[in-house]
């Protein structure tokens, strides 16, 4: 079984899929560097009242192999460009891991303060989605959750857990594109 199968299986079992589809962008550098990359999109289901967008293939790197997904209240397929983007920074020898903050160059969806992601634990999928091995190689799947410049760089100074003591203590709600800052 090839791993672009082998990872849509894993979304499968973590997620129940009913309708989904997928998006490839055909401009852009992705297409002729991992021709195999996409990108997974769910609508709302018995499971999640949101939409789900999730990479496939972006672990096809040699260092510490990871797939991400964002989670978004409206259908917008702009999504799957950042996500992209994201991968393709990712392949390109560029580190992106767990709690690295990265800029989406532009709005997370249209008129954000949201411009950046913030890659996070699957809080709320937990380890049966974070955790799988294909073959003798352990792949790790991370929420990227859309964050303002502000909690960015409050990340970067005074680290993850004082972020996300802001976040619980603010009642964070993630789906909200036009949500102020929480520092």
């Amino acid at each position: 079984m090839n791993l672009t199968k082998e990872l849509f299986e894993h979304y499968k079992k973590n997620w129940l899929l009913g309708d989904y589809y997928f998006i490839t962008l055909e401009k852009g550098p992705m297409k002729s560097f991992n021709p195999d990359f996409t990108v997974l999109v769910i609508p709302p289901n018995d499971k999640r009242e949101m939409w789900t967008y999730a990479t496939i293939g972006m672990s096809n790197t040699v260092s510490d192999p990871i797939e991400i997904h964002l989670f978004s209240a409206k259908e917008n397929d702009d999504l799957a460009e950042i996500l992209t983007a994201i991968a393709y920074y990712k392949l390109t020898g560029n580190n992106v891991d767990l709690n690295d903050s990265v800029n989406f160059g532009r709005p997370w969806l249209p008129n954000s303060k949201c411009e950046y992601g913030l890659i996070s634990l699957p809080y709320l999928d937990g380890l049966e989605l974070e955790k799988f091995r294909v073959d003798n190689t352990a792949i790790s799947f991370y929420w990227l959750i859309p964050i303002t410049k502000q909690e960015s760089d409050y990340r970067w100074k005074y680290g993850i857990e004082k972020l996300e003591e802001y976040f619980d203590n603010e009642n964070f709600n993630y789906l909200n594109p036009f949500r102020r800052s929480v520092v």
